[in-house]
C-alpha cells in the first residue's frame, strides 16, 4: 500500500493517479467532518470541492503540504467552516452528531453518547467544540489538532481538559436532576392483623 508521503510526493508533481488517490482518500471523511461542523450536506459538499480545489493551487504553484497531507486537508476544511460560519453569522448547528449515535451498540451506551453530544452542543466553547470533535470523533492526535486549529500544543491540552470537565460536570448536574426527581419511596404501612378485622 501507498505510504501517505509517496502520494504526496506524486501529487506534487500534478500526477494524475495520485490526485484521484488523494480524493478518494479523503473526499468522504472531509464530507463527514464539514457535516458534522455545519449541518448543512449541500455546504458540507462545496467545502470539500474548495479544499481539494486549494488543494491543487497549492500543489501548481510549488506549495502545499510537506508532510502530513490528512492534517493539512482537515486544516483547509476548518478554515473555510470558519469562514462560513462567520459570514453568514450562523451558528453551526452539529445536528448531524445525533446520526452518530446510531453506530453505538447497547441502549444505555446510545443513552451516555447522546448525552454526550448534547453537551457538546449546548455547553461547550466554540474552541472546546472543535478540539473535542478533532480529537474524539476525527481522532486527530493533540499535534495534529493543533496544526489544524493554528493553536499551540500546550493551549490544544488546555482547551481539551476544560472540554472534558465541563461535560463531566453536566454528567454530575443531570445525575443529580435525575435522583431528584425519582419518587419518594413513601414507609410501608403495616399488614393488617387479620384478627383485628373480626374484632369489635
Amino acid at each position: 500500500m501507498e505510504t501517505e508521503l509517496s502520494l504526496l510526493d506524486a501529487a506534487k508533481r500534478l500526477d494524475q493517479e495520485a490526485l484521484v488517490k488523494i480524493f478518494d482518500l479523503y473526499a468522504s471523511p472531509l464530507y463527514k467532518y464539514a457535516l458534522r461542523l455545519c449541518g448543512d450536506p449541500l455546504l458540507a459538499d462545496h467545502i470539500v470541492g474548495d479544499v481539494f480545489a486549494k488543494l491543487l493551487d497549492q500543489l501548481s504553484s510549488g506549495n502545499g503540504p510537506r508532510s502530513n497531507l490528512r492534517s493539512y486537508l482537515y486544516q483547509a476544511a476548518y478554515h473555510i467552516i470558519v469562514d462560513e460560519v462567520r459570514s453568514s453569522q450562523r451558528q453551526a448547528p452539529l445536528d448531524t452528531l445525533s446520526s452518530l449515535s446510531a453506530g453505538v451498540p447497547g441502549f444505555e451506551d446510545r443513552i451516555m453518547f447522546e448525552k454526550v453530544l448534547d453537551a457538546i452542543r449546548h455547553d461547550l466553547t466554540d474552541d472546546q467544540r472543535d478540539v473535542v470533535i478533532l480529537r474524539f470523533l476525527e481522532e486527530f492526535s493533540l499535534r495534529e489538532t493543533a496544526a489544524i486549529l493554528g493553536k499551540e500544543v500546550n493551549h490544544v491540552k488546555v482547551i481539551q481538559t476544560r472540554a472534558i470537565a465541563k461535560i463531566r460536570k453536566v454528567f454530575e448536574t443531570s445525575e443529580m436532576r435525575a435522583a431528584l426527581a425519582l419518587p419518594r419511596i413513601q414507609e410501608v404501612p403495616q399488614p393488617l392483623d387479620i384478627r383485628q378485622l373480626g374484632s369489635p
